[in-house]
């Protein structure tokens, strides 16, 4: 896949070979998914489906159940029996598990994924059945949507696709974050501020000037660095946000599934900070806004290819369609639709026009990474932006269950991606918890430092979403109060760590690489910027393994020495590296920790 992406660091124009992939037509909701969309991400469900299943469009089938994941087919609930009640309790409780606090009920489907369908009666007597055992295990159901099938008889037969959502007892709500990328002057500012504030755009940027940190960006009207906005749903998909003059925290307390935006710079002067912004900040889904009136113009095309380089599944918004004739629009998706088919992406581009086809598109774009959802919207007029609210409330979680609790259950974490200071709290440090759980009072050592140590401190108090929290779970981005701890002794590319952990400190790294685009030769000696998770450092190229250079495409196992100070690494850890024009993608495979490697004086003294 490396190697592909590289077609979209080059200098080509779009317009590409077109791959194998073909358009998913919207409404053929409860049709047959493409192949890869339909496989799931365990062993169990890929082994019922040969790899030559290719059933018509007309058969009424939907993926083979599966028995992990948050996704239970039930063909009817009507008068279940007591015992048979408490059964399908628990089982709610474990799809709800799976799915962290978001299960999806299709009801009128059969285990093996064939759309039976019920009569209005049978359908109305399961949903009450469904409310009754949501309300036993504390949770709440909204239904997505209703759709008949296509049979013979003269009773219409009815499906219902059924979201049930409970908030788990450990938690507040339930967490994502969406990383929104896109070329200077696409929209994204005005887009996360029509979101979030409830307010339409007047068309001149008011919607923007809340989400600005300082004036220079007010002043251009261009981001140029990282800042979080919030956007709630309720526990009936309802819209939490700052309109009716709510704050940050009557926002937490009234949602239950919690989107942070992080709203990244589109400028390519700016292009370090967007790649920061989506190593450090993990984000789980990408939003590419692409403008209706230029199309795939300056870093989109760029942004596209590093989203892809780090395995983030990306969908796309086309903003200010009222700018355009519908021609125009529709030449912007024809584009885009090219891109998304050609080797170098590979993706399965879905265009959303309708309710029916937002809920496909969250469902697919949830199981496979090749869908991409294509939006048309405008901040302007409002149009479809109903659609991406649906869209959002619906999508869940990548990682499940096993995975955060796994997580959790290693020392603690946390990577500091931001410093501040504030006034009468002190030293305040923003970032991702990566492993384990972090509270109120924990000691913990901060590090590395220049000459690789690390200093004790105590978290005073942790907050997340503008308000406070006790304790802070792997996974969850927060920020947390130092007290008077020296701000000049941290910089962003720290870890907090828990003392019993003994972290691999190195100034030298292997790495295993792919060149995606360079002008010339990549060789010995050569200076790039390594991004790996929130570090971020000048490191020069050491050694190049068996071969003297590398071209455009190649793939070799490269050390790479930091020139600054030593960081805290892991092998197995996402390399990015770029310098110009030169940009390249791979995983570290082996570390050279500090004690088996300290700088002469004379390097000290170039630290």
């Amino acid at each position: 896949m490396e190697a592909r992406v590289s077609e979209l660091f080059g200098s080509g124009n779009g317009s590409g070979p077109q791959g194998v992939a073909s358009k998913v037509k919207p409404g053929n909701s409860y049709g047959v998914a493409p192949k890869k969309a339909c496989v799931k991400n365990n062993k169990k469900s890929k082994a019922r489906f040969p790899r030559n299943y290719k059933p018509s469009n007309n058969t009424p089938y939907l993926p083979p159940e599966a028995e992990e994941g948050n996704i239970e087919y039930k063909l009817k609930l009507i008068n279940p029996t007591q015992y048979r009640f408490e059964h399908l309790a628990t089982q709610m409780k474990w799809r709800l598990q799976e799915g962290r606090g978001e299960a999806v009920y299709q009801i009128g489907v059969e285990d093996n994924g064939m759309l039976v369908g019920l009569s209005e009666e049978d359908l109305r007597t399961s949903l009450t059945t469904l409310h009754m055992l949501a309300e036993k295990v504390g949770a709440d159901i909204t239904v997505l949507r209703e759709r008949e099938v296509d049979y013979d008889s003269d009773v219409p037969h009815k499906i219902a696709e059924v979201l049930i959502r409970k908030v788990p007892d450990d938690q507040q709500f339930l967490d994502l974050r969406v990383a929104v990328l896109g070329n200077v002057d696409s929209g994204k500012s005005t887009l996360l501020g029509v979101l979030t504030q409830g307010e339409l755009d007047n068309g001149r940027g008011r919607a923007r000037l809340n989400l600005f940190r300082h004036l220079h960006e007010i002043q251009t009207g261009r981001t140029s660095s990282i800042s979080f906005e919030i956007l709630g749903f309720n526990s009936k998909g309802e819209v939490v946000n700052y309109s009716e003059s709510r704050t940050a925290e009557e926002i937490c307390e009234s949602a239950s599934k919690m989107i942070t935006f992080i709203d990244l710079a589109g400028h390519h002067k700016y292009l370090k900070t967007t790649i920061f912004g989506l190593t450090s900040y993990c984000p789980d889904f990408a939003m590419l806004v692409v403008s209706a009136n230029t199309g795939i113009a300056g870093t989109t095309r760029e942004h596209l290819g590093i989203a892809m380089a780090l395995k983030v599944p990306i969908f796309i918004v086309i903003s200010k369609v009222d700018l355009c004739t519908r021609a125009t629009v529709e030449r912007t998706v024809r584009q885009l639709e090219r891109v998304l088919k050609q080797p170098g992406c590979n993706k399965v581009p879905m265009v959303v026009s309708s309710t029916d086809d937002a809920v496909t598109a969250a469902q697919q774009f949830a199981h496979s990474p090749n869908i991409t959802p294509i939006f048309t919207l405008s901040s302007v007029s409002g149009e479809s932006l109903d659609l991406i609210k649906v869209f959002i409330n619906i999508i869940p979680p990548l990682s499940n269950s096993k995975k955060q609790e796994e997580l959790m259950q290693q020392l603690t974490e946390f990577q500091v991606d931001e410093i501040y200071t504030v006034p009468e709290v002190g030293t305040v440090v923003g970032g991702t918890l990566s492993s384990g759980i972090c509270r109120e009072g924990d000691d913990l050592v901060v590090g590395p430092t220049d000459l690789g140590q690390f200093h004790k401190l105590t978290i005073e108090s942790i907050q997340r979403n503008r308000s406070a929290c006790r304790v802070l779970r792997a996974g969850q981005a927060a920020t947390l109060a130092l007290g008077d701890f020296d701000r000049s002794l941290l910089r962003k590319g720290m870890v907090m760590v828990s003392p019993e952990m003994d972290p691999t400190i190195c100034w030298m790294f292997e790495a295993e690489i792919v060149l995606l685009f360079h002008a010339k030769t990549f060789h010995k000696g050569f200076q790039v910027t390594v991004h790996i998770g929130n570090v971020r450092q000048t490191a020069t190229v050491e050694a190049v393994y068996g071969k003297e250079e590398l071209r455009t495409g190649e793939k070799a196992v490269v050390r790479f020495k930091f020139i600054k100070h030593p960081e805290y690494l892991k092998v197995g850890a996402k390399v990015l590296f770029r310098e110009s024009v030169t940009k390249g993608i791979g995983h570290v495979t082996k570390l050279q920790p500090i004690a088996q490697y300290r700088p002469s004086p004379s390097e000290d003294d170039e630290a």
